[in-house]
């Protein structure tokens, strides 16, 4: 599966029509859930019953008939997917908030299946032909859709974001560019000081973006405040502070995104630290610089383009890859302010290329038991379009303390 996704351009009546449409999918999925509240346990509220339920909900309310019923459906599924998260949660015994089910109060989405639109012949424009009557479109974007199938087309999905409006384009393709081999392998240390060091000595050096805006982000949120409240000056401030917040996340992900490449490109063979970020942002200390880092996206586009490129990705468990020396095996306590490896048997190394080296000889033995099923031992989603992104499906590891994962500050 891949995301296209393009800039649309309309009348104000149109994108009225579709902050209505938004808004009857946030009704919809916040009814869906209070439905699941309000019913005992033995009734066995799921997925199906939503569905029914949302097809009472057009019956019973006008506005919510307006919307196509296939996404009418989709918001109903929205709501089983806050539900079956929180019971998979429960089931996995995760500690601390299960991610109870709550109403969402500003929703930014619409999303139709296979009816509700059609595209214009040129593939340049959609018309939706539901009541809210949205209408016709144009899309405004490089992609190249045209190549592709409308039958291969399985979503569609209008996003309202700060700059604008956007379609999303949900492809049942797979997408594969086998890249020659290089014969090289890598292994990769995350870390706030420096984006990543590998194990070649090298450190890409961490671009900071929301360090670099703070200032102004800072700046345009005071502007918010000395507006009064539900007035126009108020909502243009708004959407100026929205702007900036959402440079700085394309910043992030065409930053990871470049990388990521280059490093898939260039290796037959990478390795990378099996971080659980949830865990490592409560520290309070370091939460605002690893979340700037964004060290999880750039792991999954790691998986994305090892997939793509036909490359082996291999997740290592962190414990330990600073503590232990590349050379001997030996374990060096250090703290975290302590930049560099120093060994009794004369190995002297950056700690985070000492990590990377101990990353990459953990994946090489990995590797040897490991059978290549597919491109990187994992079950990988596309991540073209960050918004209908796909986590990796497996289990985490439960986090250590910082000291043991050697996460260079």
């Amino acid at each position: 599966m891949i995301v296209l996704e393009y800039k649309v351009k309309g009348k104000i009546e149109q994108y009225k029509a579709i902050d209505q449409a938004i808004r009857t999918t946030q009704f919809v999925r916040n009814k869906a859930i209070r439905y699941w509240m309000d019913n005992s346990r033995e009734l066995k509220i799921d997925k199906f019953a939503l569905n029914r339920y949302s097809t009472t909900l057009r019956k019973e309310f006008s506005f919510v008939d307006h919307l196509n019923s296939m996404a009418v459906q989709s918001a109903a599924e929205r709501g089983w997917s806050a539900i079956s998260r929180f019971y998979d949660n429960c089931k996995k015994k995760i500690s601390g908030k299960k991610g109870y089910p709550r109403f969402q109060k500003d929703g930014r989405s619409v999303e139709y299946k296979t009816s509700g639109w059609a595209l214009h012949p040129t593939k340049r424009q959609i018309t939706f032909t539901d009541k809210n009557r949205i209408g016709k479109l144009k899309l405004l974007g490089k992609w190249d859709i045209h190549t592709n199938n409308v039958k291969d087309i399985k979503r569609v999905r209008l996003i309202r974001r700060a700059d604008g409006y956007y379609a999303q384009f949900c492809l049942n393709i797979t997408v594969t560019d086998v890249q020659p081999e290089t014969g090289k392998e890598i292994g990769l240390d995350v870390g706030i000081e420096s984006f990543y060091t590998d194990s070649n000595g090298y450190q890409e050096p961490n671009p900071k973006f929301l360090r670099k805006a703070e200032q102004s982000i800072k700046q345009s949120q005071r502007q918010i405040y000395k507006k009064v409240k539900g007035s126009s000056g108020r909502r243009k401030a708004r959407k100026v502070y929205s702007k900036k917040h959402l440079k700085v996340s394309r910043q992030r992900i065409e930053h990871a995104k470049r990388i990521a490449r280059n490093v898939c490109t260039s290796n037959d063979v990478v390795a990378y630290e099996d971080l659980s970020v949830r865990n490592l942002v409560k520290n309070h200390c370091l939460a605002k610089s690893i979340s700037d880092a964004s060290w999880y996206l750039f792991r999954q586009w790691i998986e994305y383009f090892a997939a793509k490129f036909d490359k082996l990705a291999i997740p290592v468990a962190p414990h330990y890859t600073s503590q232990k020396c590349s050379n001997c095996g030996v374990i060096v306590k250090k703290s975290l302010s302590t930049r560099t490896h120093i060994c009794n048997c004369g190995c002297e190394l950056h700690r985070d290329t000492n990590a990377a080296i101990n990353i990459l000889n953990l994946a090489k033995q990995a590797r040897d038991g490991q059978s290549r099923s597919n491109a990187n031992g994992l079950e990988t989603s596309t991540l073209l379009g960050v918004t209908l992104v796909e986590q990796v499906s497996r289990s985490k590891l439960e986090s250590p303390s910082m000291r043991e994962r050697g996460v260079s500050t």
